[in-house]
């Protein structure tokens, strides 16, 4: 590979060493409209010379005085075209959640003080208009898709000659590796969203090293579906990753057609979250529910298999016999529906089931679980290709070209050319996370076999379900206790498919309403077990569920019958919750939202 120290250089690259007839593809009217290497390269130019002409720049490359722009779509093509345009260019890319809502895109927005808007479809839009008059600094917004309200993007770039994409050539020359390529939005505790600077360096290192690590080798021949969002880092850099190595990238129609699309492109990889591997996995399993006979016999034999398979030490001859005989006769068929011919996938964003990891493997598809959050560009470890390489239950082995220590709480710390610049406008969050160069990242690990890094807890009360969305319970929590009927409440849901709720009834309160509903009151356990108690608070969580995002809404709940204190271990002398203590004690209760 030439030395690439920018992100585009690797566009550069592909051009010079596998340029693709199909470097991206995207879904258009019901078919693949691929884009070669060359006419990806001559629109990132020609957007580049659009945006100049616009009068957007990097002006001095220092982060505040680089311009920004936002950009709400789901994956497609363009987007990452518009992210390599502003790259080379110095403007700052700031990508953002379709489903944000209206009050953080607000926040966003002025925040970086966004000039531009790059966006798909009515319903953004619609967000856009609802604000646009509070962003002082917006002057335009662009579709990706023809609409009234907008202007069309190719507007920008079309009947641009070639020779005005000179001045993105000298533009180019001046940026640096040092210097900003995104600004990164993501939730904060406090509930208002934390800017993470990331620079050229940051993230080309992270894909060189992971590259380095697992391995990913140069594989022009490969294809990759893309559906995990590209506004979040893992998605984006990995890309870089496909691009740097010749994969051609393929972007799935939607979370709802990734098996349509499986079956179409036929990807060698793909990356996803742990809720995705479970969605396939239960489609797998209600499937096989339906069978009748030897083959739900043969079928249930083949899990069982899967369940016991470890791919760093057989059971032995016998077992290997009858797993081969397993690939054949069922697992073949789990292989066929994801296109038949996986060579990896890799998983991150929330812990991944073991049992789901050893099932996949045994049928000869291998998940690779990795780990690392958006402040290190993001990777901190991944489980291998190579022998020896993973271990399941553990996020793998720590990627080349980077430090990493466990301190004495067991946090995490990592420390390496993938370490962000910072958050932007906030230097005492910045110096919080960042401590003599080392990222605390916030998470407590272990050291398995003295090589694998494993995820043991999280030091704060954030947390991550399984679709790798993050959830600070506070805010929610805080929110909940507005009800005259919650005493207390505690959010759930670590890496599980949704949030729950454990919830305390204001018993006094509980009582009056039953008296005027005219149901009689016993004890407070035959109270929350009541029908008609159980619709109330079902009522209750949905009026409340339209003040959250939809990952943050609660799905299910459970009543509890007294109230928590200190006297009986669940709250400090502070009167803050043990949520440790309270998810053991309530073990029960928490099993009964999930399983």
């Amino acid at each position: 590979m030439n030395d690439s120290s920018r992100i585009f250089d690797f566009l550069y690259d592909q051009l010079e060493r596998f340029p693709q007839q199909d470097m991206l593809a995207g879904k258009e009217n019901g078919e693949w409209k691929k884009y070669s290497t060359s006419e990806v390269e001559k629109t990132v130019k020609r957007l580049s010379a659009g945006l100049l002409k616009l009068g957007l720049s990097g002006h001095d490359m220092v982060v505040e005085n680089q311009d920004k722009i936002a950009i709400i779509s789901r994956n497609r093509p363009e987007w990452l075209m518009l992210d390599m345009a502003c790259q080379q260019i110095g403007v700052v890319l700031c990508p953002i959640y379709p489903t944000t809502n209206v009050n953080e895109l607000e926040f966003i927005f002025n925040d970086a003080a966004v000039k531009y808007i790059f966006f798909s479809g009515k319903d953004i839009l619609d967000k856009i208009n609802d604000i646009r008059g509070r962003v002082p600094s917006l002057i335009n917004i662009y579709s990706f898709d023809e609409m009234s309200g907008a202007e069309h993007w190719k507007k920008l770039f079309d009947g641009i000659p070639e020779q005005e994409t000179t001045a993105v050539t000298e533009a180019g020359k001046n940026i640096q590796a040092l210097h900003c390529a995104t600004i990164i939005y993501t939730s904060g505790t406090t509930g208002k969203p934390k800017g993470v600077m990331l620079s050229h360096r940051n993230l080309v290192s992270n894909v060189i090293n992971a590259k380095k690590t697992f391995p990913f080798n140069d594989n022009p021949t490969a294809k990759a579906l893309s559906f995990l969002p590209l506004n979040h880092i893992f998605e984006r850099m990995v890309s870089y990753i496909y691009i740097s190595t010749g994969v051609s990238i393929y972007y799935a129609e939607s979370l709802e057609t990734i098996g349509d699309n499986l079956k179409e492109v036929k990807p060698q990889l793909f990356t996803t979250v742990p809720r995705l591997l479970e969605k396939v996995y239960e489609k797998i399993m209600s499937k096989g529910a339906e069978l009748t006979g030897v083959k739900r016999k043969l079928f249930d034999w083949a899990v069982a298999l899967g369940e016991k398979y470890d791919n760093n030490k057989s059971p032995g001859l016998w077992y290997d016999v009858q797993l081969a005989l397993a690939n054949k006769l069922i697992f073949s068929k789990w292989r066929e529906a994801l296109g038949n011919n996986i060579e990896e996938i890799i998983t991150g964003g929330a812990a991944c089931q073991v049992r789901l990891l050893r099932i996949f493997n045994a049928a000869r598809i291998p998940i690779y679980e990795g780990y690392g959050p958006t402040e290190n560009s993001p990777v901190i470890s991944v489980n291998c290709r190579k022998k020896g390489g993973t271990k399941f239950g553990t996020v793998g082995l720590p990627i080349d070209g980077q430090e990493l220590k466990l301190e004495p709480d067991g946090e995490i710390c990592v420390k390496g050319p993938s370490v962000m610049m910072g958050y932007y406008k906030n230097p005492v969050l910045t110096a919080e996370a960042v401590i003599d160069g080392w990222l605390h990242t916030g998470d407590i690990g272990i050291m398995e076999d003295g090589k694998f890094l494993k995820i043991t807890d999280r030091k704060k009360e954030l947390f991550k379900t399984s679709g790798g969305k993050y959830v600070a319970p506070q805010a929610i929590e805080n929110k909940l206790k507005e009800s005259a009927f919650i005493e207390q409440v505690m959010v759930v849901g670590a890496d599980e498919k949704f949030v729950g709720a454990l919830i305390v009834p204001s018993i006094p309160n509980l009582k009056e309403w039953m008296r005027l509903k005219g149901i009689s009151f016993t004890t407070n356990e035959d109270a929350i077990h009541n029908p008609k108690v159980l619709e109330l608070y079902k009522e209750l969580i949905e009026s409340f569920n339209k003040f959250f995002n939809h990952v943050e809404q609660i799905k299910k709940f459970e009543l509890l019958p007294d109230e928590w204190s200190i006297d009986t271990g669940e709250l400090t002398p502070k009167l803050s919750m043990k949520r440790k203590v309270i998810m053991e004690k309530f073990k029960a209760a928490v099993d009964r939202i999930y399983r």
